[in-house]
C-alpha cells in the first residue's frame, strides 16, 4: 500500500502544482471549465486578495508515488467570526483522484488544522467570502460548467459522505429556454410598475458609463441578501478586486440598471454571454490566443449566464423584476440568445427563485457544502 503524503504549499513550484492539478485531473472532460490561471495565483497573494487581510489560510498537496493526486486549502475568516460569531474552518480548492485514502488524508488535514486552532467545525468547499465559488456539485455532472461554478467528479460527494461529512447548505441552478414572445402579463405589468413608482431603465453607450454604478450595485447586493444565513457585508477592497477581475468581460448590453426619479439604483441584473467554451479552448489563459475565443463568444453566442441580481428590499414585492425581464428579453432577442442559466442560488432563497417562474425553468444542477462537527470526533 502506497503512503499518502500531505505537504504544505510553500514554494512557487508547489503553488503551480496546486493551481494546475485540476486541469490535469479533468483533462479531456467535456464539462469541466478551467479558471483563469493568472487569477488563481492572485488568490494566494495578499497584495491581490483583500480577504487575506482578515483571513489566514494554508494550501496542501496530496502526493502518492511521487505524483500529485489531490489538493485542499483551509481558511479561517476572522471577519466572519467577528461579525457573525461563526467560528469554523472553511475548506476549498479540494480535488482528488478516485482514491478514498487520498480524500481521507485531505479531510484529515482540515480536521487537524481546525483542532490546532481550537475550532470545532469544518465546512466546504467554499472560498474566503460570499462572492467566491462554493458548493460541491451533486447533480448536473453531465452539464457544462459556468465561469463562476465549481465542477467536480461524481465520486466527490460520496467520498465526503463516507467520511462522515453531512449537508450544510444547498444551492440550486436553473436553465431556461428563452421565450420568443414576451409573456403578455410581463409586457403589461412592467409598464404599470415603471409608471407607478417613476422608475426607468438606464441605457449605457459605453462600458465606462457603467463605472459610477459599480459600487452602488455591490451596496445593493448587501441590502438584497443581508437576511440570508452567513452573509457578510462586502468590503470596499472586495468591490475593487471583483471590479478588476470581472469588468473586462462585462458587455454594456448585458447590464440592466433600474433607477428611481432621483437616479438612485433600485435594481440591477448583470448577465454575460457564456464564456465556458471560450475558457475551455483557451485552457485558462487569455494570452497569446485566448482573447480571440473570448471575443468570438461575446460576438456570437446563443447562451447567457446570470451572474448578479440585486433588488432593494423596498421594491422586492412591487413587481420591479417585470421591468428587468422585459429589458432582458428585448436585448437577448436582438442578440440571438436562446438559453439562459442562473448562478447558484441558496435553496432557501425563494425570493430570487420566483424570478424565473414565468420562463419554465429546469433545475439542472444542485450543489452543497459539507460540514463536520469535530467536537463529536
Amino acid at each position: 500500500m502506497s503512503t499518502i503524503a500531505i505537504i504544505e504549499v510553500k514554494s512557487q513550484k508547489e503553488l503551480k502544482q496546486f493551481v494546475r492539478f485540476p486541469m490535469d485531473l479533468y483533462k479531456n472532460n467535456p464539462y469541466y471549465v478551467p479558471s483563469f490561471i493568472k487569477d488563481e495565483f492572485k488568490i494566494w497573494d495578499a497584495k491581490e486578495n483583500p480577504a487575506l487581510n482578515y483571513s489566514e489560510s494554508k494550501q496542501y498537496l496530496a502526493i502518492k508515488n511521487n505524483k500529485v493526486v489531490g489538493r485542499i486549502a483551509v481558511i479561517i475568516n476572522h471577519k466572519e467570526e467577528k461579525e457573525l460569531g461563526v467560528k469554523k474552518v472553511r475548506f476549498g480548492w479540494i480535488d482528488f483522484i478516485d482514491d478514498k485514502e487520498v480524500s481521507e488524508a485531505l479531510i484529515q488535514k482540515a480536521i487537524d488544522y481546525a483542532k490546532e486552532n481550537n475550532i470545532d467545525k469544518i465546512e466546504g468547499p467554499m472560498g474566503f467570502t460570499n462572492l467566491d465559488k462554493a458548493g460541491m456539485l451533486t447533480m448536473g455532472f453531465d452539464k457544462l460548467a459556468t465561469m463562476i461554478g465549481i465542477y467536480n467528479h461524481e465520486y466527490y460527494p460520496k467520498h465526503l459522505e463516507d467520511l462522515g461529512l453531512t449537508k450544510e447548505k444547498e444551492w440550486v441552478e436553473f436553465e431556461m429556454n428563452f421565450p420568443k414572445i414576451l409573456p403578455e402579463k410581463v409586457e403589461k405589468f412592467s409598464g404599470l410598475i415603471a409608471q407607478k413608482y417613476k422608475l426607468k431603465v438606464l441605457h449605457f453607450n459605453s462600458k465606462e458609463e457603467i463605472l459610477p454604478y459599480v459600487e452602488p450595485m455591490f451596496k445593493l447586493l448587501d441590502e438584497t441578501y443581508k437576511h440570508l444565513s452567513t452573509y457578510t457585508p462586502i468590503s470596499d477592497e472586495q468591490i475593487q478586486t471583483y471590479r478588476e477581475k470581472y469588468f473586462p468581460f462585462i458587455d454594456k448590453n448585458y447590464v440592466i440598471c433600474v433607477v428611481d426619479e432621483n437616479q438612485e439604483l433600485v435594481s440591477f441584473a448583470i448577465t454575460m454571454p457564456s464564456y465556458s467554451k471560450a475558457l475551455q479552448k483557451s485552457k485558462g489563459k487569455l494570452f497569446p490566443f485566448g482573447w480571440w475565443h473570448f471575443l468570438q463568444a461575446s460576438k456570437k453566442n446563443d447562451r447567457a449566464n446570470f451572474y448578479l441580481i440585486g433588488i432593494h428590499p423596498e421594491y422586492q414585492r412591487r413587481g420591479v423584476t417585470a421591468i428587468i425581464f422585459k429589458e432582458i428579453f428585448v436585448r437577448f432577442t436582438s442578440m440571438g440568445i436562446d438559453f439562459a442559466e442562473t448562478n447558484p442560488e441558496l435553496e432557501e432563497n425563494k425570493s430570487v427563485q420566483v424570478l424565473w417562474q414565468d420562463y419554465n425553468p429546469t433545475n439542472h444542477k444542485r450543489r452543497r457544502t459539507y460540514s463536520l462537527n469535530i467536537s463529536n470526533e
